[in-house]
């Protein structure tokens, strides 16, 4: 018998694992392994997992319409597979390839010394357009473009062959885990391959002809963008889904607006490649030059981020709404990082956990690379110190995003939503504010902060041991042509 390991792939459509398990025509098992270890991980926190099993439910209904059904088994994987071993039950494995946790990358080593072990074979597959192994970029695009461009692999359902689990196995799945997981609040975005698809019909028949002129305003891109990262991140969804339906629509026309979103299907492969490539990254500087650079830990003021309270409304407002929705548009997420890393100086591993927890389309493979590009560890890209001041001025220039969020500043006149801190105090008596009172004033100057920290980070970059890596930097994980728009041309040709 075939066990088919389901790993952030919630779907029934192109999902090359059951596909292949299903043409050997061998019975099948599909579990899906909660691993308490994974519950407990400080990057993971309960949307995640409520979103996961919302889309494990809807997929396990799918399958069963299909004539067969799905499992989901509490326990750490190996010990589950040794039990299903232990019966003589199954003798290959199939799941799809993941470029994840630390953890994930030790209980998968685990899982592979395993099945050497037990002769079992496990055959993974890609889904991200990630290829192990790759020390340089050679070819990269043109591998990618194939496995995007290559026949989806749905099941044949009809042919298929089940095998009924062996629950006396197993420990009983925690009720207090699904009476909590199945609280999904509303809030979030819709969970499951159904969701996902409308999102994507939706996006691009209609929400997409304002992509590119709203996906810089935090306010609006929760509409005109895709949001189709959670689905990515849990796998309710392809990329190849996406892809192949987003050139269809291109040769349909708005190819203005299409054509930038292709591009950044193609840039969402490319970090989780670089992730894949230098895993380290999770807990170091890429730029190990960069680790010569002090950034002293204070936790009153990385609190006050992960909460809103640092006085910069544009930061505060992203924050809560982060904080309560699972999303933000990027410039706002990379505007976030910006703050914590330069106006406040500090580590952006002090960050990472929280993000990581707020994000409901968290993918470690994203996250860490996007974490750093925007710290500016990298040594690579150009460092952006984000004026939050700006940006609100920029992105949500009446404050309605802002009163939105912090409601504290409703009273507040337009002229000042920006920078309450400007408010004279007769001014503040007049419209009944008190700054430091309804709302705090900044923890850091946002100039003097910004200029502090640009010229500590330039002096950095001409440090020798910064330049040194930034060459090897170059050599793995760029090819030798860097320009966005002519690799996204080739891609739609």
């Amino acid at each position: 018998m075939n066990v088919i390991w389901l790993k952030r792939d919630f779907r029934t459509r192109d999902h090359e694992p059951i596909y292949r398990a299903i043409e050997t025509g061998e019975a099948n098992l599909i579990v899906w392994i909660v691993e308490p270890s994974l519950i407990d991980h400080p990057e993971m926190s309960l949307r995640h997992w409520q979103f996961m099993w919302a889309s494990f439910k809807e997929f396990k209904q799918r399958v069963t319409d299909h004539g067969g059904d799905a499992f989901a088994i509490y326990g750490e994987v190996c010990p589950i597979l040794s039990a299903l071993h232990s019966k003589g039950v199954f003798n290959r494995l199939f799941s799809h390839q993941e470029s994840g946790l630390l953890s994930t990358f030790n209980r998968d080593k685990e899982v592979a010394e395993f099945c050497r072990k037990h002769s079992i074979e496990w055959v993974e597959y890609r889904q991200q357009g990630v290829t192990r192994g790759r020390k340089h970029r050679s070819d990269w695009d043109v591998d990618w473009r194939a496995l995007m461009s290559a026949s989806r692999k749905n099941p044949s359902w009809k042919k298929a062959l089940w095998s009924d689990l062996p629950t006396v196995l197993f420990k009983p799945f925690p009720k207090s885990l699904k009476s909590e997981w199945d609280r999904y609040p509303i809030n979030y975005q819709a969970a499951g391959e159904k969701a996902a698809h409308e999102r994507l019909g939706s996006f691009l028949n209609e929400r997409s002809h304002h992509y590119r002129s709203q996906i810089g305003k935090p306010g609006l891109a929760i509409e005109s963008c895709s949001r189709l990262s959670t689905h990515l991140a849990w796998g309710t969804i392809s990329v190849r889904q996406v892809y192949q339906a987003a050139r269809a629509a291109w040769k349909k026309g708005n190819k203005r607006n299409l054509s930038a979103f292709i591009s950044r299907i193609h840039w969402h492969c490319h970090f989780i490649q670089k992730f894949e490539s230098e895993c380290r990254m999770e807990f170091e500087d890429l730029n190990r030059g960069f680790e010569g650079l002090e950034k002293p830990y204070r936790a009153d003021w990385v609190e006050a981020w992960k909460k809103g309270e640092t006085g910069v409304p544009m930061v505060d407002a992203c924050m809560r709404s982060l904080n309560t929705t699972g999303y933000l548009n990027f410039r706002m997420r990379a505007m976030l990082v910006s703050f914590l890393t330069h106006h406040l100086w500090q580590p952006w591993q002090k960050g990472a956990p929280h993000l990581a927890n707020v994000f409901l389309d968290f993918e470690p493979g994203i996250h860490f690379p996007q974490l750093q590009m925007q710290a500016g560890t990298t040594g690579i890209n150009l460092v952006r110190l984000y004026n939050p001041v700006k940006q609100g001025l920029d992105h949500d220039p009446d404050g309605h995003f802002i009163r939105k969020w912090i409601p504290e500043l409703e009273a507040v006149p337009t002229e000042f939503i920006h920078e309450p801190w400007s408010m004279t105090l007769m001014e503040q008596e007049l419209y009944r504010f008190k700054l430091g009172e309804q709302y705090p004033a900044p923890i850091v100057n946002v100039e003097e902060s910004a200029r502090r920290a640009r010229k500590k980070i330039w002096a950095a970059q001409k440090w020798a041991s910064v330049r040194k890596e930034r060459f090897r930097i170059l050599a793995m994980h760029t090819t030798a042509e860097r320009s966005i728009s002519k690799r996204t041309k080739r891609i739609l040709e």
